[in-house]
């Protein structure tokens, strides 16, 4: 019995930690979104440039490795990172992004107005 609540406390303890480093990622990951300026083209939350997509779902539209991918080696309007970022930095970046998963806000429809 003391066994299993020995175990009990150390899976409680790891599931801990796990949410913590988790969140450290995400966090370090927003820290190189603006670091390498990412906002100046894409929008989060409301926050940033209009050139490129607007990230905030992008966790939820995009999987890990075609984020991955865009992030390092960039489009024709987008450059690639590949030579400016450092794994840990990518990674954390793409736990950031995996976390907007916010979904997008449509802007309200006006009634079309008949002229009488």
């Amino acid at each position: 019995m003391k066994l299993a609540g020995a175990i009990a406390l150390l899976c409680m303890t790891f599931s801990a930690y796990g949410l913590t480093f988790s969140r450290g990622n995400r966090e370090h990951g927003a820290a190189v979104y603006a670091a390498n300026g990412c906002q100046h083209c894409h929008t989060i939350a409301s926050a940033g440039g209009h050139k490129g997509p607007d990230l905030s779902g992008v966790g939820r539209r995009k999987s890990k490795s075609a984020m991955r991918e865009q992030i390092l080696y960039g489009t024709k309007a987008m450059p690639g990172f590949a030579d400016i970022l450092e794994q840990k930095d990518l990674n954390d970046l793409l736990a950031y992004l995996r976390s907007c998963r916010q979904k997008q806000v449509k802007p309200a429809q006006t009634p079309a107005v008949s002229g009488n």
